[in-house]
């Protein structure tokens, strides 16, 4: 018999996960200084328990939701939007989870509406109270963020007084904002690509990644995706100038984006423009854009510089690991070339990424937007730094354009694993911490089974 699914008991069953993610993120999660507890305290630990009890639930309500999407009778995708602002609910009231970035954000926002020079300075230039809540690897790093975000950081500064509780507030609204856009352009995207809007709505806005880092974690991935995708929905339209400019102002927010402007020009010429008429005016809207965008910001060209912002040592990246697996050997033999191998890694890992988007490109230039995803997920996949965040960057357009369910179950499968890796303190993992977050997904896992069986176990006094 199978398990009986409908969309209620999804959004109930998703709303739950997310109600544990913010109880459990009150004493577990990314607290300003001054409410850390001792990871062995044991209100932390029972966070740390709660945290991923919800997140496993958040999943298998998702999987479920995905499970009605593919069924006989599909939600439509305003009832998908539905759940997702159920599903959000709670996390817009939660502390910041699984990271820390939002206070670099706050902080880094503060030295722009102070005049600092973000890119050449730290937050601990900045100094206070709103400096000492920067993870301390980032207090003396430059803003590796574009000036779009900058400015907007530097007026919710204005606005909040720089008091904390407003600024994370005001953050996880905007990065929400981000998050609706991206729910308006996916359905539109879908079905410029042949594909369900619902199927699309259900990968790329529902994910648990979106949940997790760009709603819990305030993430300004979400502005970047949101302004992004917009963007290509204006290509598809009559506006492909405005498309241009709004995927110019989303790589202004992170660089990645600017890969979008070659979808806008591929877009435009399977509308029947010639490429001379379609690259001159996108290529003139990105750099007026650019010099407009800037200015107002008021940042400077630092931008440009800070794209060499230095990988954390933490940092787990293919070509990082691969660079210190290398460095290790060298060592060990004695090689005056260990230094080197990290760099030469990270430089290698970038010719490749250029070398699978250009195949990528060829190959896939009919379907613009499914291409861009793809180049996207090399980008993440393949750069000197990654984090599970990343991987929506190319994540958000292969679930508008995937050319097959099979890419869709691939893509869900790479999700419902990142979902599990980083703490909700945004910090490294003990092995005592592990354990704490396997115990708590391992309880979900037993509830989830004992709600299934007794879902199965026939009525009293029903025929066996």
């Amino acid at each position: 018999m199978a398990f009986p699914v409908d969309l209620r008991r999804c959004q109930v069953l998703g709303l739950a996960g997310a109600a544990c993610l913010a109880l459990g993120g009150e004493t577990a999660g990314a607290l300003p200084a001054a409410d850390l507890l001792h990871p062995a305290s044991a209100r932390a630990a029972l966070g740390l328990v709660g945290v991923y009890f919800g997140v496993v639930l958040l999943i298998a309500a998702w999987l479920l939701l995905g499970r009605l999407v593919r069924g006989p009778r599909p939600p439509a995708p305003r009832a998908l939007l539905l759940v997702l602002a159920v599903w959000a609910a709670p996390l817009l009231i939660a502390p910041p989870l699984f990271s820390r970035d939002v206070y670099s954000y706050l902080a880094q926002g503060a030295m722009v509406e102070a005049h600092m020079d973000v890119y050449a300075h730290g937050p601990s230039r900045l100094g206070g109270p709103l400096a000492d809540e920067v993870a301390p690897l980032w207090r003396h790093t430059g803003a590796p963020y574009g000036p779009v975000f900058l400015a907007v950081a530097a007026a919710l500064s204005g606005l909040t007084g720089g008091e904390l509780p407003a600024g994370l507030f005001g953050m996880r609204l905007v990065a929400l904002a981000g998050v609706a856009l991206m729910a308006a352009a996916l359905p539109r995207l879908a079905r410029h690509s042949g594909a369900d809007p619902s199927a699309a709505l259900w990968l790329g806005a529902l994910n648990p990644l979106v949940l997790l880092h760009l709603v819990a974690g305030a993430h300004n991935d979400a502005v970047m995706l949101g302004l992004l995708g917009i963007g290509l929905v204006a290509a598809l339209g009559r506006w492909p100038v405005l498309g241009a400019v709004l995927v110019t102002l989303a790589a202004l927010v992170k660089a990645p984006a600017v890969l979008g402007l070659a979808a806008v020009v591929v877009l435009q010429v399977r509308a029947g423009r010639s490429p001379v008429r379609a690259l001159v005016p996108t290529a003139v809207a990105a750099a007026a854009t650019t010099v407009a965008a800037t200015a107002v910001a008021g940042t400077g060209y630092g931008w440009v510089g800070a794209l060499n912002t230095p990988a954390s040592p933490q940092n787990w990246a293919l070509t990082t690991l691969l660079g210190r697996a290398t460095r290790a050997l060298l060592e060990h033999l004695g090689s005056g070339l260990a230094p080197l191998a990290v760099p030469a890694w990270h430089a290698l890992g970038i010719l490749t990424a250029v070398t699978a988007i250009v195949l990528i490109w060829l190959r896939l230039r009919p379907r613009p937007v499914y291409a861009l995803g793809l180049s996207l997920a090399a980008v993440a996949a393949l750069g000197p730094a990654i984090r599970p965040w990343y991987a929506l960057w190319g994540l958000f357009l292969i679930a508008a354009a995937a050319p097959s369910t099979s890419v869709r179950h691939r893509t869900a499968a790479v999700t419902g694993v990142l979902a599990l890796c980083v703490l909700p303190s945004g910090g490294p993992a003990d092995t005592g911490q592990l354990v704490l977050a396997v115990s708590g997904g391992a309880l979900a896992v037993v509830v989830l089974w004992q709600a299934h069986q007794a879902e199965l176990a026939p009525a009293p006094g029903s025929a066996a």
